[in-house]
């Protein structure tokens, strides 16, 4: 399959259902884009890794961080430009309009943030839902209308009521991602983190967890402990090294080692 790129996704919008998960590891890139994960979210270092690409050649890669982790407007360009020649299909940006303006203006693909923005939930009042009254309905059609404007092609839609996101998703020309947004989001996204069940604290009502990679890690912890374990009461009761363990020579080359020894040493 051909590598997607922006004009394939705003081709295909509201016509088929793209999966988009956030991997930390080359296993986990490797593994979704095995799967037919078509978008993936990644930490910018893994894009400068030559074996992303390998594991993951057709994925559209979105490198993305925090903007307190970046900085401001020029920042984010200095961050951009080397993913870019690098191979990220699109950025992630939680940073102001006039960065996302900037970008865009550089024609580098930038995907914004509405609804319940982590980095920013002060302002919404925590870790919530936003837009479940009339006035926060509002703000996140605000917060689209405003990054259309500055050149956006997508934004992630967090925590939204579903139907608010629809008659969003109705109006707006962007490609929103929903995570715990809704249908009508024209990606459906999640954390490999939930996806395989890699989490230990709550997990968030929109994920859905698939497997339980936590106990697996218990059970292999465990197991590593009782390995260890046998491997000390084995040193402590001279158990290890057996011969089988151990490499010897010719008796011979010993002993003149040993006479050789008594002369030098």
């Amino acid at each position: 399959m051909a590598r997607l790129t922006v004009k394939d996704l705003m081709d295909q919008r509201g016509k088929h259902p793209f999966a988009m998960l956030r991997v930390e590891t080359l296993e986990e890139a490797e593994a979704a884009a095995r799967a037919g994960v078509e978008l993936l979210s990644v930490p910018p270092a893994m894009i400068l890794d030559a074996r992303f690409r390998e594991a993951a050649p057709d994925a559209f890669a979105f490198p993305g961080d925090n903007f307190y982790e970046i900085g401001g407007t020029d920042d984010f360009l200095r961050w951009a430009f080397p993913l870019y020649r690098r191979g990220a299909d699109g950025f992630y940006c939680s940073g102001s309009l006039a960065t996302v303006r900037a970008m865009a203006d550089h024609a580098l693909p930038v995907c914004g943030h509405v609804g319940l923005i982590p980095s920013k939930r002060t302002w919404t009042g925590g870790f919530k839902a936003v837009g479940k009254t009339l006035d926060t309905a509002k703000l996140v059609w605000s917060q689209v209308r405003a990054l259309e404007e500055a050149g956006a092609f997508a934004a992630e839609i967090e925590v939204v009521p579903q139907a608010i996101t629809k008659a969003i998703a109705e109006r707006t020309s962007l490609f929103l991602i929903s995570m715990g947004a809704g249908t009508a989001g024209h990606a459906q996204y999640l954390f490999s983190d939930d996806v395989l069940g890699q989490s230990r604290g709550r997990v968030p009502r929109h994920a859905k967890v698939y497997a339980n990679f936590a106990a697996e890690y218990d059970r292999l912890q465990d197991l590593r402990i009782a390995a260890m374990g046998r491997f000390v009461s084995d040193v402590h009761d001279g158990d290890y090294p057996a011969p089988q363990h151990l490499v010897d020579c010719d008796p011979d080359v010993v002993g003149a080692f040993r006479d050789w020894l008594e002369q030098v040493a």
